[in-house]
Parts: structure tokens; C-alpha cells; sequence
């Protein structure tokens, strides 16, 4: 195998482009010159941001544009980047078709030897193989596919032309296949060969249209032909090329040979050899590089756009659901408070408890005699205290219970939101997400300790009552006999005992009120009361946000803020900036 050697595939780190370098660099051949490091900067932002893009909420198009991203991701990070990485790199010729087109026949006839696998078995199980000439060797080396090629030299290759044998698009294997497309994503150019028999098959086409959609260049060989049907299937191609717009696309042609092995004659492929010798040189073969980037960046923006308008979508429809979760606990949280209001917490356990601490000889019974004057003293409040402790477990425990009953009703009403008839688009994958059960795990504990906050106010309220009694400024005569009374009221019952009468008075106890307005009078009685049941019924909206915050958590997520799109509109206003 004269002039050819075949060297494993490995790849050196990239090299920075030198101010010395700058002649030779494809930059100065586009329209506007790219900026090397603000617009390498530029590609890899966004292609960070992209790949990081998800699609939490699975709504209509959601698959689509999945694969608009990986698409998206992968013609910047296969392509873009490392051709923006290391720019004085030959053009890489990608020779790619269907399975039997010819390929490889056609990549050994150009170099004039067997540097590629051809046959008819398939599939071919080997690796693809880069050509390229000898001289080219440092250059080649920062190519970002050489750890998935085989790499041959030959002097037959036009320097700064590198041809790459890539696998059959429709291979049996899935690897191979998707390999193929890998390739194809970095190349500068696409030789695409196909036969009379087979250029009407509909993959061809569908690669080339996104080979057209990510503005890459294209030449064509068609491979195979017999004279008698050359005009007719030549005519035929060139009106599929122009309606698939590529009508600027070379096509060459390869006739028919019948039964042959080996290479074919030097003067069937010399159109092809011409074509690839017109790429070569520094300026040409840079030429070709730069159009095809220019053609991807211009690519790059409606998919980008279309990216983003995704994220709108997916942000959008999280709104929708937020707000139709909060409009789902409105009612929970008004039922639970006008059942606050009405009693709920002093009924059963309560009541009884009252009862008892009230009934003839008990604690509480007696402590206002028919004079008016209460009677007792500390040794009795410290007893009163105690015997009230009761009271207070009774109340915390019918409070925590009305209030995981309201986180109940809560989940309830956010299932029928999200499950119904009516859900909001994407809701399901907001339910799928929503851990209920450690919801009604949480539930508990939190009732509890919001139960036990209110009843610690007891005293709080009863003192802050008593307090401000006390400051209010007023001196006559009725007023300071009712600051003595409370003062002996407070050594005689105890704030502890009066704290534990509030809380039932604000339960919905009305004996409780009655006796608490007795003993400290109406004023600082109501007042006391009035904020107890206030701290109670505030809870419940808190509680049941707590609901609503877990089953909207999949909501939390950066890609469904309100500025997620916006996002990516802003890299690629930085792009087209610089492009």
C-alpha cells in the first residue's frame, strides 16, 4: 500500500490560535470575522445552558422539543465548538450513504488504495477510517472524532482535506447508525453517495434536509448508474436536489460497471478527485469551513428560538397549574376556619373536661362568690394551675386534630385539581411527582407543633390583656378598683389558671368566656380571647400552604421560572452579536 500508513486514532489537546497564525485562519474569509475566544465563549455558554434545559412538565410537542435539544446539543458540542477550537484543522470530507452505495469503494479509488473495508456483507463491523495527507498530520491531531476513527495517511489526499468513511446510515446495527450520525453532526462537508436504485429512499432525504436545516455543505455522487437511464435518473436527482433546496449542491456520477471488485479506474473518479483538489489549500479548504459555519450559525437561531418558546410553553403551563392550585385551597382553609369559629376544637374531650373542672367541689367551682369577691389564695392557684393542665392537652390535642383534619381536606382538593376532569395541561407530571405520603407524614408533626404554639399563648394573651389594663391610662375611681380587683384575681386563680380559661373561652367554651369576664372583666377578658382565636385560625392557612407547597415542589425548578426562557434568548442575542 504505497504513500499510505494507517496510525491508531488519538487525539491531542486543541492549540490556541496565535496572532501569527491569523493569515491562515478561515476566520478572515467570512463576511464579518468571528471573535476566536469571545465567540468560542459564546457557543459553549450556550450549549451549557441547553444541555442543562429539561422539560419537567410533559405537555403536547414536549417530546419534540427533546429532541430538538439533544439536536441542538449535539451540533454544538460535535461540531461547532471544536471546529471554533482549533479552526486551522483540515476541512473534514464526511462520505456517508446507505448500506451497499459505494462508500468505501469510492473513499479506497480516491486514494488509490485499500485503506477502507468494502464488500458485500453487511454490516460492517469496523471502525470508520480518516484519510488524510501526511503533511497534514499535527493539524488532524485536534480533530474531535479521532477517538472513534481509524486514521490513514495518503499522498493521494489533497492537503487540508481530511475524508472520514463514516458507517451506513440505515446499518442493522443501532450503534453503527448512530455513530454515522455523530460524524455526520461534525463535519465541515458531506459527500453523500447514492445508487440509481436506491436515491429515491426516504432516509437519504431525511438526512440531507437536516444536513440543509444546520446549513452544511453538500456534494452528491451518484453511484451505479447505466447509460441507457443516465438522463432520465440525472434529471430526475437534480429536481429532488433544487426542491430539497440544494440546488447549488456538485453532482457526480458513477456509471455502471456491472460485477466489479477492487478499486475503480482513475479516470471515474477523477471529477470527484478534481472536486476534492479545488477544497485543498489553506484558503480553500478554509473557505468550505467557513460556510458551513456560517450556514450553522444561521441555523442555529430558529432552533435555539424554537428551544426557548419550549421553555415558554413549559413556564407558562407551570403558572397555570400554580394558580389553579391556589385557588384550590380557598375552601379548605374557609371551611376549617368557620368550623374554628364555630366550636369544632371545644367539642367532646373539651367540654367534658370542663364540665368536670367546673361541676360543685371542683377546682374551678366557687371561685367567684355571690358577692363578687374571688375567693382563694396562691397556695389555691398553684392547685387550680395544675388541675387546669388537663384542659390544656384537651385543647391542643382537639386543635391538632382540626387542624391535620384541615391539611386533609387540603390534599383532597389539590388531588382534585391535578386528577380531575379539568386538570390544568401538565398537571400529571406535577401529580407523579407529588409524594403524598410523606405530605400525611409531615401533616402530623406539623398539626401537632402548631397546636402546641397556640396553646403556649394562653398565658401570653391573658398577661399582654392584663398589661395593657394596667396602662391605659385611666384614673378614676371605677377604674382602679377594677385594676384591684385583677390584681387580686391574678395572685388568687393565677395566670397559668387564666390562661388555660381563655383558651377554652376561645375554643367556642362560652361558660369559659362568662367566667373569664368575671374575673378580669369584659375588656381584658375579650381582648385575650379575641387574640387566641385569631393566633387559632391563623394556623390553618399556614398548614394548608404547607400542603399546597408540596404538591407544587415540582414546580420549584430553575427551568420553570419566570426568566428560564429569557435565558436562552439572551445567549443567543450574544451570538448574533458576534456572528
Amino acid at each position: 500500500m504505497a504513500g499510505v500508513s494507517v496510525q491508531p486514532g488519538t487525539a491531542a489537546p486543541p492549540e490556541p490560535v496565535h496572532p501569527r497564525h491569523v493569515a491562515d485562519d478561515p476566520r478572515a474569509v467570512l463576511a464579518r470575522p468571528l471573535a476566536a475566544t469571545s465567540l468560542l465563549d459564546a457557543v459553549k455558554d450556550l450549549r451549557r445552558d441547553v444541555e442543562a434545559t429539561s422539560f419537567p412538565l410533559d405537555l403536547p410537542g414536549t417530546d419534540s422539543a427533546r429532541a430538538s435539544r439533544a439536536r441542538l446539543v449535539d451540533q454544538l458540542g460535535e461540531h461547532l465548538i471544536p471546529r471554533l477550537t482549533q479552526l486551522s484543522a483540515p476541512a473534514v470530507v464526511v462520505v456517508a450513504g446507505s448500506t451497499g452505495a459505494g462508500k468505501s469503494t469510492l473513499v479506497n479509488s480516491l486514494v488509490g488504495a485499500e485503506v477502507s473495508a468494502a464488500g458485500v456483507l453487511r454490516p460492517t463491523t469496523r471502525r470508520p477510517v480518516l484519510v488524510h495527507h501526511p503533511l497534514d498530520a499535527e493539524l488532524v491531531a485536534h480533530l474531535p472524532m479521532l477517538d472513534a476513527v481509524d486514521v490513514v495517511t495518503s499522498d493521494l489526499v489533497p492537503r487540508g482535506v481530511a475524508m472520514l468513511d463514516a458507517p451506513d446510515l440505515d446499518s442493522v446495527l443501532e450503534s453503527n447508525r448512530d455513530q454515522a450520525h455523530r460524524l455526520l453532526e461534525a463535519a465541515d462537508l458531506w459527500l453523500f453517495v447514492t445508487t440509481a436504485a436506491r436515491y429515491g429512499d426516504a432516509l437519504p432525504w431525511r438526512v440531507l434536509e437536516a444536513a440543509v436545516q444546520r446549513g452544511a455543505s453538500i456534494a452528491m455522487v451518484l453511484n451505479r448508474v447505466p447509460p441507457a437511464s443516465l438522463p432520465t435518473v440525472r434529471g430526475d436527482l437534480l429536481d429532488r436536489l433544487r426542491a430539497h433546496g440544494m440546488d447549488g449542491s456538485p453532482l457526480f456520477v458513477v456509471p455502471d460497471l456491472g460485477p466489479h471488485e477492487g478499486l475503480l479506474d482513475a479516470a471515474v473518479v477523477a471529477p470527484v478527485q478534481r472536486w476534492l483538489t479545488n477544497l485543498a489549500g489553506p484558503d480553500r479548504s478554509r473557505t468550505v469551513i467557513a460556510r458551513t459555519l456560517r450556514g450553522a450559525f444561521a441555523a442555529l437561531r430558529p432552533w435555539v428560538d424554537e428551544l426557548a418558546e419550549a421553555v415558554q410553553d413549559q413556564v407558562d403551563a407551570a403558572a397555570g397549574i400554580a394558580a389553579a392550585l391556589d385557588d384550590a385551597v380557598v375552601a379548605p382553609v374557609d371551611a376549617a376556619q368557620s368550623s374554628l369559629r364555630g366550636g369544632a376544637v371545644a367539642d367532646g374531650a373539651v367540654r367534658a373536661r370542663w364540665a368536670g373542672l367546673t361541676a360543685p367541689g371542683a377546682p374551678l367551682a366557687g371561685l367567684v362568690k355571690g358577692s363578687g369577691r374571688v375567693a382563694g389564695s396562691a397556695r389555691d392557684a398553684t392547685a387550680r394551675a395544675a388541675a387546669v393542665e388537663p384542659l390544656v392537652d384537651e385543647l391542643r390535642r382537639a386543635a391538632a386534630a382540626a387542624f391535620a383534619a384541615a391539611g386533609g381536606h387540603a390534599e383532597e382538593a389539590l388531588a382534585d385539581v391535578l386528577e380531575g376532569t379539568g386538570a390544568p395541561v401538565g398537571a400529571a407530571s406535577v401529580r407523579g411527582a407529588w409524594d403524598r405520603r410523606a405530605v400525611r407524614d409531615d401533616r402530623g408533626r406539623s398539626a401537632e407543633r402548631a397546636a402546641r404554639e397556640w396553646t403556649a399563648q394562653g398565658v401570653r394573651a391573658v398577661r399582654l390583656s392584663l398589661t395593657t389594663a394596667a396602662d391605659d391610662g385611666d384614673r378614676s375611681r371605677d377604674a382602679q378598683r377594677a385594676a384591684k380587683r385583677r390584681r387580686q384575681v391574678e395572685k388568687a386563680v393565677g395566670v397559668d389558671t387564666l390562661g388555660g380559661i381563655a383558651l377554652a373561652a376561645a375554643a367556642g367554651v362560652d361558660e369559659a368566656a362568662t367566667l373569664l369576664r368575671t374575673l378580669v372583666g369584659d375588656d381584658v377578658a375579650d381582648r385575650a380571647v379575641a387574640s387566641l382565636r385569631d393566633d387559632l385560625l391563623g394556623h390553618v392557612p399556614a398548614l394548608v400552604a404547607q400542603e399546597r407547597a408540596a404538591a407544587a415542589a415540582p414546580l420549584a425548578q430553575e427551568d420553570l421560572a419566570d426568566d428560564a426562557a429569557s435565558r436562552l434568548r439572551l445567549r443567543l442575542a450574544v451570538l448574533k452579536g458576534l456572528t
